[in-house]
C-alpha cells in the first residue's frame, strides 16, 4: 500500500535476502574481499560467520551473481539440519546429479564425475552451505571428504560455509582439524555502525525509485539505528512498519519520534507473542546440574535440585506457611503480568482498528476517484 502512497516501484525493506540491494558497508567490503580472496585460491573452504540478520546470505548471493557463469556453477544448500548421508544427497541435489536409491559409494563417483565433467570443460563448481551453524560433525567430515577430489593437482570444487556465531564453536571441535587446516579464508560479519545504518537506509529506497518521499530526518536515522543496533534485517522491519505508518498517517515527513513510536509498537506485539519469563525458566531447569554424591562405597548417589518449597514441613510450624506464601506471591505477580500484558492487547487492538478505519477510507476514495481523505476527516 505505502509503495503507491510513496511513488516507489517496489517494497524497499523485504525480509527476503536479495542480492539486487546488497549495500557496500565497511564490513560487508571486507567480507567480500575475504570471499573474492578465497575465490581466486581455487581452493578449500571460505568460512563467514555473522548474528542473524547481519547479511550473509544476501553477501553470497551479490558473490553469486557477479560470477561469470561460463567459469563457475555454483549451488547452494540451505536445509542443513541433516545426516552425514543426507547432506550427500543435497549437494547432489544442488548440482542436479541423480541420488535416488543410492548408496554412499555410488553417489560418491557420481558426483565426483559431475566436477571433473564441469573441470574438463573449464568450470569450476561452487557449493554455498548456508545456516552452516546446524551442521553436524560428521556433515562437516562429508563435506571436508568431497574437498578431496582434485585433478591434475587442483580442485574441482570449493565450498563457502556462512553461518551463524555459534558455528565458531563447532569448528573449534577436536574432530575437525583436518577441516580446520583446509581454511583459507575467514570473516566474522557485525552491524553496520551509525553513518552507515543511514545510507543503507537511503540504498534500498534508492533502489525502488526513491525521490526524498517520504522525507527522512537526521533524528530518525539515529532513532532507527539505536533500536536496530545497525543489524540490516532489524532495520528492514522497522524501516518497513515506518513507511506503513507514514501511509497510514498520511505523513511525507518521518521523524525521530515516529520512529519511537513504531519501535514501542514493534515491541508491545513481540511481547504478545514471546513469553520471555517462561523462556527464561524453562533455559534455567535445562541448565540445573544434578547435585551428586559419592557414597562410602564408591557409588554415585543422584539426588535432583528441589524447590526451596518442597523440602518445607507439610504441616505445623512457620517453614511450611512461607512455602504458601511464596507460592501465593508468584501467582499474584503473574496475575499482575497478565493484567499489564491485556493492557497492551487492549491498546493495539485499538490502534489497528484505527488503522483499519483510516484503510478503508483511502480505499473507498481511491475507487470514486478521489483523492486520499486528511487523517482527521470523518
Amino acid at each position: 500500500m505505502y509503495t503507491e502512497f510513496y511513488k516507489l516501484k517496489g517494497p524497499p525493506f523485504q525480509l527476503t535476502p536479495d542480492h539486487r540491494f546488497f549495500f557496500s558497508s565497511t564490513v560487508h567490503k571486507k567480507a567480500m574481499a575475504h570471499l573474492n580472496y578465497g575465490l581466486h585460491q581455487g581452493e578449500g573452504f571460505i568460512i563467514i560467520t555473522g548474528d542473524v540478520g547481519a547479511g550473509k546470505t544476501t553477501l553470497a548471493g551479490h558473490l553469486i551473481s557477479a560470477l561469470d557463469s561460463s567459469r563457475y556453477l555454483a549451488t547452494t544448500v540451505v536445509t542443513t539440519h541433516l545426516a552425514a548421508d543426507d547432506m550427500l544427497r543435497m549437494v547432489a541435489s544442488g548440482f542436479g546429479v541423480d541420488y535416488e536409491n543410492t548408496d554412499k559409494a555410488t553417489l560418491l563417483r557420481r558426483i565426483e564425475a559431475y566436477l571433473a565433467t564441469n573441470f574438463e570443460e573449464g568450470r569450476r563448481c561452487l557449493l554455498l552451505i548456508d545456516e552452516a551453524q546446524n551442521l553436524s560433525v560428521k556433515a562437516l567430515e562429508e563435506l571436508r571428504m568431497l574437498s578431496n577430489f582434485h585433478i591434475d593437482g587442483q580442485a574441482p570444487l570449493q565450498s563457502f560455509l556462512l553461518g551463524q556465531p555459534q558455528f565458531r564453536v563447532t569448528l573449534g571441535s577436536v574432530d575437525l582439524d583436518q577441516l580446520r587446516q583446509r581454511v583459507i579464508a575467514s570473516y566474522h560479519l557485525g552491524p553496520v555502525d551509525e553513518n552507515e545504518t543511514r545510507e543503507y537506509v537511503r540504498h534500498r529506497l534508492r533502489a525502488v525509485g526513491w525521490d526524498n518521499d517520504p522525507e527522512i530526518t537526521s533524528d530518525a536515522y539515529h532513532e532507527i539505528y539505536v533500536h536496530t543496533g545497525g543489524v540490516p534485517r532489524r532495520i528492514n522491519v522497522l524501516c518497513s512498519r515506518l513507511l506503513l505508518f507514514g501511509f497510514l498517517e498520511d505523513q511525507h515527513r518521518l521523524d525521530g519520534d515516529m520512529v519511537k513510536q513504531v519501535a514501542e509498537d514493534l515491541s508491545r506485539e513481540t511481547e504478545l507473542v514471546v513469553d520471555r519469563q517462561a523462556a527464561q525458566a524453562t533455559q534455567a531447569e535445562q541448565e540445573k546440574v544434578p547435585l551428586v554424591a559419592t557414597g562410602g562405597g564408591g557409588n554415585e548417589v543422584v539426588s535432583q535440585q528441589l524447590p526451596s518449597d518442597a523440602a518445607a514441613p507439610l504441616a505445623g510450624g512457620g517453614a511450611g506457611n512461607s512455602g504458601l506464601d511464596h507460592r501465593m506471591t508468584a501467582v499474584e505477580g503473574q496475575l499482575q503480568r497478565d493484567e499489564r500484558m491485556l493492557g497492551r492487547a487492549q491498546h493495539l487492538i485499538s490502534r489497528h482498528e484505527r488503522m483499519l478505519h483510516r484503510v478503508q477510507q483511502i480505499i473507498v476514495h481511491h475507487m470514486s476517484g478521489g483523492n486520499p481523505p486528511k487523517k482527521d476527516e470523518p
